[in-house]
């Protein structure tokens, strides 16, 4: 029986630990020796990247708010042409990264491009470049970024809203408040700890974000870390700069866990729990309702995809010329083995905290679990530094050869890596889970003479079953959208639909990168539809 426990204990303490590398890596790079052109770049660029990545996130976050709210808020209350359609079209957004969305918005607006020919097509020769407006530098970024994103605050907000009791609503009709009144009142203070949670994963992927913002030759610290490593082959002048944009990530933690302490402020009143009714409203104020709604679904979702598939249309050599099962063997096989690898772990490590119950390891748990705010940019270099650092340390002071060759530039280091980004996915997803089996199950199976394996595999597991399915989606869906890990750790003339579109982007491309962005949009369409199913489940509606 000890040998069991400590088993599970050491289980889970590794898989935590090995999470937890990169954050202790980062920050190491402090004490270490780095080439002179830090100094150089603290001196010039360094303030630059610090007020562009500031800049990009507060307009980002404004934007996303308006968006985010705003149509949560109307699906939610009221009932207008479409309505039921928007409340899981809108989320749809998710399949269009920031750096496609980029793409898109300089194939259409740029010199010649799909306006111009529009334009020509329906008004005959002139020179209509000169009034087409360009979403170029940052506004093009924050552009891509808020129509990419708005729907991390649009799926929590949403869901705050519509259990929001009907009794909110009728307390803001007794105190004589207008509709607009009690939305800022009472229904918005009260969704307070949603949105910011919402508001918190916008801030973490705008960080992050490298496409876009390279695209658009924006410097921020993301493609500061990014040219460090690629420019100067500075790995440790990487991690400092990378250092700085964990602070920011580590203010943002602090801002919304302070926030979620006051969650309890938006649940039950006096009165208990009335169903909230969902208002008709006509005219006017329903036409108003589905133009706001249609727009960001068109912008977010239909524009890009649109844009994509003009060009595919339009240049159907590139079609052709690109290698489409292989590209889409290699992006599903990445995502499925990633998500077996977080999946099994993650389940491990649940099921050792729980029959464990040790202090030190829910704490080292609790850490583990910020990866996913981490840049994918940040875990690849970090990486990079400790296999190099481990090798360079033990393994040639052990007289072993060199392992760099079997984790840079292989399928298992991507996997590493991706795992330690999207751990906390599957650790919190299956934890939300095991809250839901009350410890008495536990206890009855080892009374029928059930081992914890046996419990684990036979109980555990099955009850298990329909979260497991979400957070392969959930996985899979990150997986076939990230670039910066698969750009820097992927194997020689190893490609997917992501890196292959980044590629013909970089060189001016264009037409060329519109044929992988439209398979990848549709991929990741297909796994959101299929878990919208989970994401957006009501009651009684």
């Amino acid at each position: 029986m000890t040998k069991k426990f400590n088993i599970w204990f050491v289980l889970s303490f590794t898989i935590s630990l090995f999470v937890c590398i990169p954050i202790i890596t980062v920050f190491s790079s402090f004490f270490q020796n780095t080439s002179n052109y830090y100094e150089i770049l603290k001196d010039t660029f360094l303030i630059e990247y610090i007020l562009n990545s500031l800049t990009l996130l507060v307009l980002v976050l404004i934007f996303t708010f308006i968006l985010g709210t705003g149509t949560a808020y109307l699906v939610s209350f009221f009932k207008f042409p479409l309505s039921n359609f928007f409340k899981w079209a809108l989320i749809l957004s998710f399949a269009v990264p920031p750096y496609i969305y980029a793409y898109s918005l300089t194939a259409f607006f740029d010199n010649y491009g799909t306006a111009f020919t529009i334009l020509t097509n329906l008004l005959g020769d002139g020179e209509y470049n000169k009034i087409i407006p360009k979403f170029n530098g940052m506004f093009g970024a924050v552009l891509s970024m808020t129509f990419s994103l708005f729907a991390y605050v649009f799926i929590l907000s949403r869901a705050s809203f519509l259990y929001q009791s009907q009794n909110l609503i009728d307390l803001g009709k007794n105190l004589g408040f207008s509709r607009f009144k009690s939305f800022f009142k009472i229904i918005l203070p009260a969704a307070r700890p949603a949105i910011v949670a919402g508001l918190s994963l916008v801030a973490m992927e705008t960080l992050a974000e490298f496409g876009a913002v390279d695209f658009f030759s924006i410097n921020t610290l993301t493609t500061g870390i990014y040219n460090s490593w690629i420019a100067f082959d500075d790995l440790a002048f990487a991690n400092r700069i990378a250092s700085f944009l964990l602070l920011f990530i580590f203010s943002l933690f602090i801002i919304e866990n302070l926030s979620r302490k006051k969650a309890k402020y938006h649940f039950n009143i006096k009165g208990g729990f009335k169903q909230k009714e969902k208002i008709k409203i006509k005219g006017a104020k329903s036409f108003f309702a589905f133009v706001f709604c249609f727009f960001v679904f068109f912008m977010s979702f239909i524009f890009p995809l649109s844009q994509m598939l003009y060009w595919t249309i339009k240049f159907p050599e590139n079609l052709f010329d690109l290698q489409i099962v292989t590209l889409s063997l290699n992006t599903l096989y990445l995502a499925l083995l990633s998500s077996t690898v977080l999946i099994s772990f993650s389940l491990i490590s649940n099921y050792g905290s729980r029959v464990t119950n040790n202090k030190t390891l829910n704490i080292l748990s609790t850490m583990s679990i910020s990866g996913y705010a981490i840049p994918g940019v940040i875990l690849a270099v970090a990486f990079i530094t400790f296999i190099a650092w481990f090798d360079n340390t033990i393994i040639k002071s052990l007289g072993f050869l060199s392992i760099k060759k079997i984790f840079f530039g292989s399928i298992l280091g991507l996997v590493l890596v991706y795992f330690i980004r999207f751990y906390s996915l599957a650790f919190n997803g299956i934890k939300s889970g095991y809250e839901k089996i009350n410890i008495a199950v536990d206890e009855s199976a080892y009374m029928l003479g059930y081992s914890k394996r046996k419990t684990f595999l036979n109980i555990h597991v099955p009850f298990l079953r329909n979260s497991l399915l979400l957070i392969v989606i959930l996985i899979s869906l990150e997986i076939i959208r990230e670039l910066p890990i698969t750009l820097i750790l992927r194997p020689f003339n190893f490609e997917t639909f992501a890196t292959t579109a980044y590629v013909s982007a970089s060189e001016d491309l264009l037409e060329a990168a519109a044929v992988p962005s439209l398979f990848l949009i549709l991929i990741a369409s297909i796994f959101i539809i299929i878990a919208s199913k989970y994401i957006l489940r009501e009651h009684n509606e």
